[in-house]
C-alpha cells in the first residue's frame, strides 16, 4: 500500500474529518487548535481552542464538534511529539463546538456532577442527531480516574453517562446499521462492542471483538462499509483491521509508532487519511475497501451548506494566515 504524506509540522494531529469540498480537518492535541488542510497540504488554523482538542466530528448543524481532553503536559522529547501526564491542577476537559466559517467556538458541555467526565477523547454522531463520546479518564499522580462513554444531544439539551467504567476509553464508532457501538480501550488493548436498542441506549452487556498483544495499544477508529473496524494502534504503529465477528486483526503498518486515527474520504470513500502523532504528519492512501460515510459529515444538508459556505466566503483560509506564513 503506497503511503503519501499530505502535510507536516502539526502538533500531534488527531481527529481527522473530510469535508464536502475535500479539505481535511484535524485537531492538534499539543497545539490546542482546530486546523484545516487543503488538498495541496497547506494547513491553516480554524480556531484556537486551548487545552487538548482530541477528536472532531461534523454535527447536524454543520458545525464541528470537538472533544477536548483538557490538555497534556508538553512533550519531554526534543525530537518527538509525545503527550505526557497532565499537571495535577489541569481542569477536566469539555465538548466544544466550532463554526467553520468564522472560527467562533463555544463550550457545549462541561464536566459536572451529572456528567463527571475527565478527558473527552473521541465522538461519533448517529442518524438521530445525538452523539456518543468517550471519556479517556486521567492519571492524577498515583491515582487513575477511570473513563467511560456518554451520549449527548447536539443542541446541548441533554447528556448522560451510559457506560462505566472503561479504564481508558478512546475511539468510538457505529456499525453500518447503527445497531452496534464500538469502543477501543487504550491501555487494555481491547476493542469492545455494545448492542444498541435505541439512540443512546445500550441493550446488553458489552463483549470483546478483539485485543492486541503486549506493547500494543488502541486509539481512535473508523468503520468500513463492509463492517470491518479500522483502529489506529500506537506502540505498534499501524492500522489494525478487525472483523466484526472477531478474530485476529489484519495489520497495515504506518510510518509512525504513535499512529493515532483514521478517517475515509474521496468520491467513493476509498481514500484513507491517517494521523501520525509523534512526527506531526498526516498520511493519505488508497484503501482496499470503501469507508462508511459518517452520519453528519457529508449526508446532512446543513453540514454540506455550512462546509460550502466556509469554503466560499472570504474563505476561512483567509481568516488566519497559513501555518507557513504565520511562522515567518
Amino acid at each position: 500500500m503506497n503511503i503519501d504524506i499530505l502535510t507536516t509540522g502539526l502538533a500531534f494531529p488527531e481527529g481527522p474529518v473530510v469535508l464536502a469540498n475535500g479539505d481535511l480537518l484535524v485537531v492538534e492535541v499539543l497545539g490546542g487548535r482546530l486546523t484545516r488542510i487543503a488538498a495541496d497540504g497547506t494547513a491553516r488554523t480554524v480556531a484556537e481552542l486551548g487545552g487538548g482538542p482530541n477528536g472532531a466530528a461534523i454535527g447536524p448543524d454543520g458545525r464541528c464538534y470537538v472533544c477536548n481532553n483538557g490538555g497534556f503536559a508538553p512533550s519531554a522529547s526534543p525530537d518527538l511529539l509525545i503527550p505526557t501526564e497532565a499537571p495535577f491542577d489541569t481542569p477536566p476537559g469539555s465538548i466544544q463546538v466550532v463554526d467553520l466559517a468564522s472560527g467562533a467556538w463555544e463550550t457545549l458541555y462541561a464536566s459536572s456532577e451529572a456528567a463527571p467526565f475527565w478527558a473527552p477523547n473521541d465522538l461519533v454522531f448517529d442518524d438521530a442527531g445525538g452523539f456518543w463520546f468517550s471519556d479517556h479518564g486521567r492519571d492524577r499522580g498515583r491515582m487513575r480516574q477511570k473513563g467511560g462513554v456518554y451520549y449527548a444531544m447536539a443542541d446541548g439539551s441533554a447528556i448522560r453517562e451510559v457506560i462505566f467504567p472503561i479504564d481508558s476509553a478512546n475511539g468510538v464508532g457505529l456499525s453500518p446499521d447503527g445497531a452496534t457501538l464500538y469502543v477501543a480501550d487504550t491501555l487494555s488493548g481491547q476493542l469492545w462492542r455494545f448492542p444498541l436498542s435505541a439512540p443512546g441506549v445500550v441493550s446488553d452487556a458489552g463483549s470483546i471483538v478483539g485485543r492486541v498483544g503486549p506493547g500494543q495499544f488502541l486509539d481512535s477508529l473508523a468503520v468500513e462499509q463492509s463492517g470491518r473496524i479500522c483502529v489506529a494502534s500506537p506502540g505498534q504503529g499501524a492500522i489494525l483491521i478487525f472483523s466484526p465477528d472477531g478474530g485476529i486483526a489484519d495489520v497495515v503498518p504506518m510510518p509512525d509508532f504513535l499512529t493515532t486515527n483514521i478517517c475515509f474520504g474521496g468520491a467513493d470513500f476509498s481514500k484513507a487519511y491517517v494521523t501520525l502523532g509523534s512526527s506531526g504528519r498526516v498520511a493519505s492512501m488508497d484503501w482496499p475497501r470503501p469507508g462508511l460515510p459518517l452520519a453528519c459529515a457529508v449526508r446532512s444538508p446543513a453540514a454540506a451548506d455550512m462546509q460550502r459556505s466556509s469554503a466560499a466566503r472570504s474563505d476561512p483560509h483567509d481568516l488566519l494566515p497559513s501555518r507557513a506564513e504565520a511562522d515567518r
